[in-house]
């Protein structure tokens, strides 16, 4: 059964207290979702770490993956005596959530951790640095109701690591810019006021960046397994092949999770604003109100890109998020609009099979 610890220590609050009440029962207990695979779960209890499957009613009523238990979700248990497998019987409102578009055509939500603080955003000061990739990386983690700090690893390959920090910094909008090399085991000790006890983060990154390397590093012990990372652009092998909620000696939590190949954006078009405070600041000058920053004439944001106060690469990537929310927006209210029309469809094929009462 594992190790046993205390719900406050796992991140239970007054919050998650409230939402279980009307759950409670002789046999309900609550847990936090330690990992998941093939909707085969591990949850976390006061009574140790216990396995788990979603409830008949509850997968029934889940009209999306994102209704399924993530890694970080508190949720309510059926334990009963003589029982080892328990069941899921719902999950508790999420405080958080760090969402992203399943990959390929369908239009679908993949929530990657729940509950979360703090999201570190990591990426390799080597082959993998990419400022347009930190930015929507920004987007999706101001919009997920977590704090996100950018993490800036293998510090030790890195020929001027004050000028990348520099750099990010300068595309941030205020998240917390710190350089790490858990190889040289410098600078993580920047990282303890994130990872207090009770306090979850999400670790995220594209593969090969360290995240399992780190997360060891925190431990204090090779709980995660590595790789080595190959020479071609600094990519990694996909050493994580789940998400997993780790506890750390120091009382803290960490969600590793499988390298992103890709993160497509599932925000509102307005989400992007607020990974790009510098222009949404600049667009008080515009002449219209309503402008886009794209053809209008009178546009402060292009006249900044134009006189160097604003780099061109950067507007390019605003525009380029924003008509990507803008047409997931588009995509979703559309499905939207066909799930309604077949919902009624199904209602008035019901009622028309109704046959009258005869007299």
């Amino acid at each position: 059964m594992g190790p046993m610890w205390s719900l406050d220590a796992l991140g239970w609050n007054d919050r998650c207290a409230r939402a279980f009440a009307p759950l409670a029962g002789p046999d309900t207990l609550p847990g936090r979702v330690s990992l998941e695979h093939r909707h085969i779960y591990r949850v976390l209890t006061g009574r140790g770490e216990l396995p788990a499957r979603v409830a008949g009613r509850l997968r029934h009523q889940a009209l999306a993956a994102a209704d399924y238990p993530v890694v970080g979700d508190w949720v309510a248990l059926r334990a009963r005596p003589g029982e080892l497998r328990t069941t899921i019987l719902a999950i508790l409102p999420r405080a958080s959530r760090f969402s992203r578009k399943v990959a390929g055509e369908v239009t679908s939500e993949q929530v990657v951790a729940a509950n979360i603080d703090t999201v570190f955003l990591a990426m390799g000061l080597d082959g993998d640095f990419n400022l347009r990739r930190i930015e929507r990386y920004l987007v999706a983690a101001w919009e997920s109701g977590a704090r996100p700090v950018v993490l800036l690893t293998k510090a030790d390959l890195a020929d001027d690591v004050t000028a990348r920090v520099r750099d990010v910094a300068a595309v941030a909008s205020g998240a917390p810019v710190h350089a790490t090399s858990a190889r040289a085991q410098s600078g993580l000790e920047a990282l303890a006021p994130y990872l207090e006890a009770g306090r979850t983060v999400a670790l995220l990154g594209s593969s090969g960046v360290g995240k399992s390397t780190l997360i060891n590093r925190l431990v204090g012990r090779e709980a995660l397994r590595t790789a080595d990372v190959s020479g071609f652009r600094s990519r990694g092998r996909h050493t994580t092949t789940h998400r997993e909620l780790v506890v750390l000696p120091g009382g803290g939590l960490v969600i590793d999770t499988p390298g992103l190949r890709e993160l497509r954006l599932w925000e509102e078009p307005g989400a992007v604003e607020a990974a790009f405070t510098d222009i949404d600041a600049l667009a008080g000058g515009c002449r219209f109100a309503d402008c886009r920053h794209d053809t209008e004439p009178g546009c402060a944001v292009h006249a900044a890109a134009a006189d160097g106060r604003l780099a061109p690469d950067r507007l390019a990537s605003y525009l380029k998020l924003r008509r990507e929310t803008e047409y997931l927006a588009g995509r979703q209210d559309h499905l939207a609009q066909l799930e309604h029309k077949r919902k009624w469809k199904a209602i008035s094929k019901a009622i028309r099979q109704i046959k009258p009462d005869r007299a």
